[in-house]
């Protein structure tokens, strides 16, 4: 996806880089202003506004057609963190090269959180051909889910491979 910066004042880097560092350090647009002055960029903080609203959900659209593909083995696992005070579950999985297929953060460790963790993580990544897990049986449950889901789609042969065993997931540890 090309994004069109046709009738803009200012060069596309300009443009980009202020909605960048808008959208990733959360300043304001006067202190936005205030940077951009500092490095020669004459720009009113209304048309900063501008920018990120008009070019920030175009910029996310395009990173998201340019993702990188994972491979088709998982590792997946849980485990309880403390996030602000607050205990939580880390459900979490990588692809055999260690690289972060996706993770969800759930106030529960059952089977209705594991399919939740499955469902995005299959949408945003593709069906995996092998899931690695330990022996959590609401991980097992999750995954069976998805599996009755692709059988009543008439997908018998896309149906993922579970294999259970105790260590071997540690790349994900």
């Amino acid at each position: 996806m090309k994004i069109s910066f046709k009738g803009t004042h200012y060069p596309k880097d300009v443009i980009l880089h202020a909605v960048f560092f808008y959208v990733r350090y959360g300043v304001s647009y006067r202190d936005l202003e205030e940077i951009l002055a500092e490095r020669g960029v004459a720009v009113d903080h209304a048309a900063l506004n501008r920018w990120v609203v008009r070019y920030s959900p175009l910029t996310a659209l395009a990173a998201k057609s340019h993702k990188r593909t994972v491979a088709g083995s998982w590792r997946m696992d849980e485990t309880y963190i403390k996030i602000k005070g607050e205990w939580a579950y880390l459900y979490r999985a990588v692809d055999k090269f260690g690289d972060t297929v996706d993770f969800m953060l759930s106030e529960r460790r059952d089977e209705a959180a594991a399919t939740a963790f499955f469902r995005p993580a299959i949408d945003g990544n593709g069906l995996p051909e092998k899931v690695v897990m330990d022996k959590s049986g609401a991980n097992l449950a999750g995954l069976a889910n998805i599996n009755v889901l692709l059988v009543l789609a008439g997908l018998l042969c896309l149906m993922v491979d579970i294999c259970q065993v105790k260590y071997l997931n540690n790349r994900v540890e």
